[in-house]
């Protein structure tokens, strides 16, 4: 088992409770702890986190959460970020914050063709992504 397969075997997760998204460190945190990875799945990782992140800090209120594990039974990545606005639901390509926003789940979309979306629970939501490992 090589060492990213080892980090993928269990759930990573980490509290968001800055109250601005800590996006450098993010990246840092993913780059050393899943090194292994091919360059160009490590990337859209990055992209996707940084996405769902930026989204939950700029639409949605706290708590937050992220989690990256691997899907089970299937050859890719599940990222997962938890916030605490379940009436605020993502809708690719359109941003309340304005009309040069809203193309970050456009990206989300294409990198994870298509494999995304949102789960609602008791004063909350999730908003996931799998991305293909190959």
């Amino acid at each position: 088992m090589t060492q990213s397969d080892h980090a993928l075997a269990a759930r990573i997760s980490v509290d968001l409770n800055t109250s601005v998204p800590p996006l450098a460190q993010i990246r840092q945190w993913l780059a050393t702890i899943l090194a292994d990875l091919a360059e160009d799945v490590l990337q859209d990782l990055m992209l996707v986190c940084t996405e769902l992140v930026s989204n939950a800090y700029d639409h949605a209120g706290a708590p937050r959460r992220l989690r990256v594990h691997r899907a089970r039974d299937r050859d890719s990545l599940r990222i997962e970020v938890d916030d605490g606005s379940p009436d605020r639901l993502p809708v690719a390509g359109a941003s309340r914050l304005g009309s040069f926003r809203g193309r970050g789940l456009i990206m989300v979309d294409t990198l994870s063709r298509r494999q995304w979306g949102t789960h609602l629970s008791d004063g909350g939501k999730t908003v996931w992504a799998e991305l293909p490992l190959s």
